[in-house]
């Protein structure tokens, strides 16, 4: 009985110290992500004003007035300014589903 008895608390003994085991595992891995959360959070911020500043950088870029500027410089001087009737303007979401009446280019 004495046996029994023994091998009975050093199996509760040893699956408690299991689960102590894996309770302390995991939040050992919870305490890992926390410290980490600031690091990724700078970096999401980092990456976002990184996006404004690309952004200001292409609207600026597409900027009709920039545009008209390098247009009079020498290396863009063999580009040329499409008649009225060569530039196509479609309805935003109609161009996909409307039929074609008329060739694109007559």
């Amino acid at each position: 009985m004495n046996k029994s008895f023994i091998i009975k608390i050093s199996i509760c003994l040893l699956t408690f110290a299991i689960c102590l085991y894996s309770y302390v595992e995991k939040q050992n891995e919870l305490t890992s992500i926390k410290i980490e959360i600031p690091k990724v959070f700078s970096d999401i911020e980092n990456l976002k004003e990184e996006i404004k500043k690309m952004q200001y950088e292409v609207e600026s870029f597409e900027n009709p007035q920039y545009l008209m500027q390098l247009m009079q410089k020498p290396q863009f001087g063999h580009l040329k300014h499409p008649f009225v009737d060569e530039v196509l303007m479609l309805k935003e979401g109609v161009a996909l589903f409307e039929e074609k009446d008329k060739p694109l280019y007559e």
